[in-house]
C-alpha cells in the first residue's frame, strides 16, 4: 500500500498529514486556512489521493508559515508513500481550463526537487488568502517531494480560477505521474536505476 502518515510540530504549526496514492479522492482537510482547505479538497479529488490535513498554526499572524508547512508535510508524504519509486510512470502533465483560466502543469517525479512556476495571479488577496502564498506551497512541496514541476499559466485573470486552475492541473499531472504502469512494474523509470 502506497500511503504516508506524519506529523511535524514547530513554534509555528502543529500538523498530522496522512496520504494515500491508490485512493478515491476522499479528504478531510482542517488547515485553519479557509481557502487552502478548498484547494487541498480538490487536490484529492482531482488527482484520487485520499487525503487527511489537520493543521493549528499561527494564522494570528498570518497564513504564510501554515500553508509552507502544510507544502513540506505534503511533500514529506509524497516523497513517504512513493518510497523507491518502482513502477511509477514517472512523468505527468496537463493542460486545464477553468473559466477563463488555462493552465499548463508538467511533473516529474526525478529526484530532483525544482519549481518552475509561471503564475501571473493579478490580486493580492483572494478573499483574506494571500495569492503570493500559492508559490510558497508549492515550492515547498517541490522541494520536499523531490520532483520537478512546471506550472504555466496561459491564460486567466481572476486569482481564484489561476489558483484553481493550478491545484486541479497539479493534481492530474501527479496522479499520472504516480500511477503504476503494469508493463514495468518491477522496474524504477530511469536508466540510472534509482529516482
Amino acid at each position: 500500500m502506497r500511503k504516508a502518515e506524519l506529523t511535524r510540530r514547530t513554534a509555528e504549526t502543529d500538523i498530522t498529514l496522512s496520504l494515500e496514492l491508490d485512493g478515491a479522492g476522499v479528504s478531510q482537510i482542517d488547515t485553519g486556512c479557509g481557502f487552502l482547505d478548498h484547494m487541498l479538497t480538490l487536490f484529492a479529488r482531482h488527482g484520487r489521493f485520499d487525503l487527511t490535513v489537520a493543521c493549528k498554526g499561527d494564522t494570528y499572524v498570518d497564513d504564510h508559515h501554515t500553508v509552507e508547512d502544510i507544502g513540506i508535510c505534503l511533500g514529506d508524504a509524497f516523497a513517504q508513500a512513493l518510497g523507491d519509486k518502482r513502477g511509477i510512470v514517472r512523468y505527468g502533465s496537463c493542460t486545464l481550463p477553468m473559466d477563463e483560466a488555462l493552465i499548463l502543469t508538467a511533473v516529474d517525479i526525478s529526484g530532483r526537487g525544482m519549481l518552475c512556476c509561471g503564475l501571473n495571479i493579478p490580486t493580492e488577496k483572494v478573499g483574506t488568502f494571500d495569492t503570493e502564498l500559492t508559490k510558497e506551497f508549492l515550492i515547498a512541496f517541490a522541494r520536499r517531494s523531490d520532483m520537478t514541476i512546471h506550472v504555466t499559466q496561459l491564460a486567466g485573470e481572476n486569482s481564484h480560477h489561476i489558483i484553481e486552475g493550478a491545484f486541479k492541473s497539479l493534481a492530474r499531472s501527479l496522479g499520472a505521474a504516480v500511477s503504476i504502469d503494469p508493463r514495468f512494474s518491477q522496474e524504477i523509470p530511469s536508466t540510472k536505476g534509482v529516482l
